[in-house]
């Protein structure tokens, strides 16, 4: 087995549209020219997964921008488990059906993926300041891993962000800011106060964060002894998630590790849907819509910063952007806990009611294998729950035994 290769000092970003390379500029991962997300850029080279190395890191290392990497920084992210799911899958005929379950990793969610890739290269890079702009998952993340690291992290959140929700990322002691204003705009702000005071903001389309999700793919692919499965399908919130982990496979097509890529199917919430909108609508280009409306608040992003990616990645390879309701999300969320015993949140159940709705229009072929990529816990979204109503009996301790009786 050849060594772990050495990367070249200089680093690049790449624009999808304008087809140009940037020199790496941590602090301003847009376009200068059409203010696009920018795309980390490899250079022409051979690759493989190191099958020896435990650490899902270092097993990825020729496909991550990362010359090395610091064990000493990571929480114990990856190797997440692919459950089959069995119940599912015979009550509605579905072909093969597993769930890759995010909701282990350290924090409870897929986060942690990218969260490990951008510290590594933060620290790789003599950065003492991190922070994110979120109000849940994310936050949680940064924070976990910027404690890890010794680093001094600020999370900038929304006005009216609920103490629940703050208590995840708290524990951590980062700084936390609540910010009166356009949360949509706060994230484009952040970058400019991350510049002015060094402080690398690895928001959700941080080029090395998408890069960190590309993880979960190769785990995939290993998963299936060295093969793609044929359909994907994946919650969607501001693009950076589904990009990461298309460009896996795209990866290993251009390896020659796989003949074929994953269909891949990106789902949102219809009271929040402005990918999916555009995508039905034939549009190369997202609007912003208003206020987002559902209870998948992990995926309620009326303004995607990543959605032109998505849309234009989705039509290349052709995918799917399609919307469920609330009422399909809460169906499929009960669907997961009740016959999988899986609990997540509404947001990472979008993916089944996704994949229910994909079912009606689509025939899926006997030996066909579909993933579900299952985003984050339920534990961290109770809330959800609140309008929950189910059977609570009580009795007396004399009359337990026949209660017992008459229930079993």
């Amino acid at each position: 087995m050849k060594p772990l290769r050495e990367r070249a000092k200089m680093e690049y970003l790449e624009c999808l549209f304008c087809q140009k390379k940037f020199p790496l500029n941590i602090f301003n991962p847009f376009c200068p020219d059409c203010g696009a997300p920018l795309l980390y850029f490899y250079p022409p080279q051979n690759k493989e997964l190191y099958l020896d190395k435990e650490n899902p890191l270092e097993r990825a290392l020729d496909f991550l921008p990362l010359n090395k990497v610091n064990l000493n920084l990571t929480l114990g992210e990856g190797n997440t488990p692919l459950i089959k799911l069995s119940g599912i899958m015979n009550q509605f005929n579905f072909p093969s059906l597993y769930a890759k379950n995010e909701t282990t990793n350290p924090t409870y969610s897929f986060k942690d993926r990218g969260t490990a890739v951008a510290l590594q290269k933060a620290v790789s890079l003599g950065i003492k300041n991190i922070g994110t702009v979120s109000t849940g998952n994310m936050a949680a993340s940064t924070s976990a891993f910027g404690a890890k690291a010794g680093l001094k992290t600020m999370i900038l959140l929304k006005e009216d962000t609920s103490r629940e929700k703050l208590l995840s990322s708290a524990i951590h002691s980062p700084t936390l800011i609540k910010v009166k204003g356009d949360y949509g705009k706060l994230f484009y702000k952040s970058f400019s106060v991350g510049k002015s005071h060094r402080i690398y903001f690895m928001n959700s389309v941080d080029p090395f964060r998408i890069e960190g999700y590309k993880i979960t793919g190769f785990e995939i692919f290993l998963h299936f002894n060295q093969k793609a499965p044929d359909y994907i399908v994946v919650p969607v919130s501001s693009g950076g998630h589904l990009i990461g982990l298309m460009r896996a496979f795209l990866d290993l097509k251009k390896q020659g590790l796989i003949q074929k890529t994953p269909t891949f199917v990106g789902v949102q919430a219809k009271g929040c849907s402005p990918i999916a909108q555009a995508f039905s609508s034939g549009y190369s280009r997202v609007k912003r819509i208003q206020k987002g409306r559902t209870i998948a608040h992990g995926i309620s992003n009326p303004d995607p910063p990543g959605g032109n990616i998505v849309l234009q990645m989705i039509k290349e390879n052709n995918g799917f952007i399609i919307d469920s309701t609330d009422k399909q999300i809460s169906s499929a969320q009960k669907s997961l806990a009740q016959k999988e015993g899986i609990f997540c949140q509404a947001s990472s159940a979008a993916a089944l009611a996704g994949l229910y709705k994909l079912s009606s229009k689509t025939q899926f072929k006997p030996e066909d294998r579909i993933v579900l990529i299952l985003t984050g816990s339920g534990l961290k979204a109770m809330e959800e729950l609140s309008s929950m109503t189910f059977p609570l009996h009580k009795t007396s301790l004399p009359q337990l035994e026949s209660l017992l009786n008459h229930h079993f």
